[in-house]
């Protein structure tokens, strides 16, 4: 097995489609390879593959992720989309592992998210998890906000004073989810 990292401008078009399918979200199905890149330009693609360059478990790191947290911003790496093919065969953990310590030696300020039934997987991965916090990120929907669908922050690598920022979101102190026009 062998640990690759790739801009979103250096995948294949083969690999593109099968991210999509390992995704399998509705509304990409159909999208198409150079839309692909443009709306996944700001980001990162890490792969576990194995000695046929066949992809084992896939991450996506979003680069446009910024918090804002009492009136001030912080950006963070965003891990999301882990996918592993096939399933229960200890790739998406050993994607993970290292992805973790990619993001330490590279100390690059990342976080992902979760919902609690996949506590014990993270866990497992020696994922350090903020538990219940990141129903106090608030995403904008139309002309409100609403609290993320997501149950937990996953802590992969970020300072000590971001991590406490972060544990001390609550339903008086959210953060709010910044997107870029």
């Amino acid at each position: 097995m062998k640990y690759q990292i790739k801009e979103t401008k250096n995948l294949t078009e083969t690999e593109i489609e099968h991210i999509l399918e390992l995704w399998d979200i509705s509304a990409w199905n159909t999208m198409k390879v150079a839309y692909f890149r443009t709306f996944f330009k700001n980001s990162e693609f890490h792969f576990l593959m194995d000695a046929h360059e066949n992809i084992l478990a896939i991450m996506r790191v979003n680069f446009d992720f910024t918090l804002k947290i009492a009136d001030s911003e912080y950006s963070f790496a965003e891990a999301v989309g882990l996918v592993a093919a096939p399933k229960k065969k200890g790739y998406g953990a050993a994607l993970v592992r290292s992805f973790k310590e990619n993001t330490i030696q590279r100390n690059m300020e990342t976080i992902g998210f979760c919902h609690s039934d996949l506590r014990p997987f993270y866990e497992k991965c020696d994922v350090e998890i903020l538990h219940d916090k990141a129903k106090m990120i608030k995403e904008s929907i139309g002309s409100g906000w609403v609290n993320s669908e997501d149950d937990d922050i996953l802590i992969f690598h970020t300072s000590q004073e971001r991590k406490e920022l972060l544990n001390q979101l609550s339903s008086q102190n959210n953060a709010y989810l910044m997107t870029k026009e």
